[in-house]
């Protein structure tokens, strides 16, 4: 690895990081790392802390950031996928996801991820704006289409303002998350029959 005397915060992560290998300090070194250009570095270290913290979505996020910021966009995809099916709601994740998705041309899996964005940011006019415009554009390529009569998905339904209010949180939070999982899961049905028809 490259000298690190020269930039304080990567000096301080380290020396915590090389008295302790097995410690979860590696995801801060990283983003050292990946903060002053050491792209190699960065992902290095995520892969080695990864191997001790398999599921420490920190760790994971790092890897991404890294990989993605190195221009390694297929390896962002195949890093943080499953990453933001255990937590949906890191956004961080989700937008390098959607990025990497839009880059490399998944037009379908990118407007999933997007779609995802702003449901947990609603408020945000440049996500709205962008799922519009892909939206837009999935139609256009023939991705998304839509149906005379649609048939209403099961887990979809409308219900009452009281039972919306009420309840366990931690229901509805997963609830949530089932509806957006099945969001992209036919987004990438869609994308797949696209695709074979092609060919």
């Amino acid at each position: 690895m490259k000298s690190s005397r020269g930039n304080p915060q990567i000096y301080h992560y380290l020396k915590k990081y090389q008295s302790d290998p097995k410690s979860r300090v590696f995801a801060p070194l990283a983003e050292a790392y990946r903060k002053a250009g050491l792209f190699d570095e960065a992902i290095e270290i995520c892969r080695d802390g990864i191997r001790h913290h398999p599921n420490f979505i920190g760790g994971r996020v790092a890897l991404g950031r890294a990989l993605f910021d190195k221009g390694d966009y297929e390896t962002t995809v195949k890093e943080l996928s499953p990453v933001v099916i255990e937590a949906p709601d890191n956004l961080v994740a989700q937008k390098l996801l959607a990025e990497s998705c839009l880059i490399l041309g998944r037009l379908a899996e990118s407007l999933a991820a997007y779609k995802v964005l702003l449901f947990f940011m609603p408020k945000d006019e440049e996500i709205a704006r962008l799922v519009q415009e892909l939206e837009s554009r999935a139609y256009e390529d023939g991705l998304l289409v839509l149906q005379d009569d649609p048939v209403p998905l099961k887990s979809f339904s409308v219900q009452s303002a009281d039972r919306a209010i009420s309840g366990d949180p931690s229901v509805k939070k997963q609830e949530w998350i089932n509806r957006i999982e099945l969001l992209q899961s036919l987004l990438l049905r869609v994308q797949r029959i696209k695709l074979a028809n092609i060919s």
